[in-house]
């Protein structure tokens, strides 16, 4: 590339940039989202989860009918558990999630039914569309679990058989996941706002230098100038991809204060968003916001207004931005053409970061090679329309 080549380049670069920065209240729009929603939704998880430790520290049991099980209410009380009635509407309150707590029923004939050999039912009442009262329903069960074995262990105990036979098998849990990795389980919804600040980071400028200048009528003016086309083309480009990562370094940025005031103790040990964290998602944006940024341009620049071009970027936007949720969608774990599909392949890398997996070359080269091979085809399809555009 030539040194004239160059200084056009950069003189386009310096041009398009200029102009995006003069409009703040734009940028404003972009910027205020994309540094705020992922921090905020990150703290609302926080404290939800906080809330979910605090009221199991709590120790408390709401229920019905203890006076009818005075050996259930010994168990309850040695371990450590508070006793209290229930509303008598309980069952409006949950649905209407006024309570936000399960319920525990107790039938009149418990103690008789259990002295007797039978087997009395306790009822759990909670409602699923009450998402706090339904996540108290597994602790409430292994309670109760609890109650049985003793039971079961003392009856075995007076008739002079080994309690052991109830546990022939021990068994113990080993977990394999590091500690980042059973915070990435929380934390997975930040790559997909980091994804989301770099597509519409490059949204506008992409559109507003190509659909937008041809509605204005400055882009073949602009085209007559004796510079080359491809100089035009790579100084928008580079200016649509500059935007696209400022605003996803905003976004960034924006992690590393808010893990400070995280509610939750343990995910505050957990989650550690830091410098490395930092580069390594910026590095990893750099095949997206050049590729999809080129992609957008190529869509605009067929367009004849700027609302024409909004509505063709669309899809692009949606696909790419709605990509990671394929991760979800699928749990027999990271398939290997994830990391040849734009914003899949960022999701799946940014994850590794998270649960602090290296980054190798076989990983990172199908994004940065798609990437390339994106802005390589659509500006040289934009350069031919720019040129077509001339001879008209």
């Amino acid at each position: 590339m030539s040194t004239g080549l160059l200084k056009n380049v950069w003189l386009v670069l310096s041009k398009e940039i200029t102009d995006a920065l003069r409009d703040r209240r734009t940028l404003l729009r972009l910027m205020i989202p994309a540094v705020l929603m992922g921090p905020l939704l990150l703290l609302a998880v926080s404290a939800l989860i906080s809330s979910i430790e605090e009221r199991a520290d709590r120790r408390e049991v709401l229920v019905v009918g203890i006076e009818h099980a005075p050996s259930l209410r010994n168990f309850l009380e040695r371990q450590t558990f508070t006793i209290k009635p229930a509303p008598a509407d309980y069952e409006v309150k949950l649905r209407n999630s006024t309570l936000l707590e399960p319920v525990v029923v107790i039938s009149q004939h418990f103690e008789r039914e259990l002295v007797e050999g039978e087997r009395p039912i306790i009822e759990i009442v909670s409602d699923s569309a009450n998402q706090r009262a339904s996540s108290g329903v597994r602790p409430l069960q292994r309670l109760l679990e609890g109650f049985n074995n003793e039971r079961a262990s003392i009856t075995m105990a007076l008739r002079g058989i080994s309690t052991g036979l109830l546990r022939p098998v021990a068994f113990e849990e080993r977990d394999l996941a590091s500690v980042q990795a059973r915070a990435a389980r929380i934390t997975a919804i930040i790559p997909m706002f980091i994804i989301m600040a770099v597509l519409y980071g490059a949204l506008t400028s992409a559109l507003d230098s190509t659909a937008g200048e041809r509605e204005r009528g400055s882009l073949e003016p602009l085209l007559m100038n004796p510079v080359q086309h491809i100089a035009l083309v790579i100084g928008k480009w580079g200016a649509v991809a500059v935007l696209g990562m400022v605003v996803a370094a905003l976004a960034s940025i924006s992690f590393i204060p808010a893990q400070w005031f995280l509610k939750n103790d343990s995910l505050q040990a957990m989650f550690q968003f830091g410098s490395w964290e930092l580069v390594a998602f910026l590095l990893l944006q750099l095949p997206l916001a050049g590729g999809v940024g080129a992609v957008l341009m190529a869509l605009a620049i067929q367009s004849k207004t700027y609302k024409e071009a909004q509505a063709s970027s669309t899809l692009v936007i949606t696909f790419v931005g709605l990509a990671p949720m394929v991760t979800l969608l699928n749990p027999g774990g990271d398939a290997p053409w994830y990391l040849w599909v734009p914003g899949l392949s960022q999701n799946t890398l940014m994850l590794l970061v998270l649960k602090g997996e290296p980054l190798t070359l076989a990983n990172t080269g199908p994004s940065v090679l798609v990437g390339m091979l994106l802005v390589v085809g659509c500006l040289a399809y934009v350069a031919r329309q720019m040129r077509m555009a001339v001879a008209r």
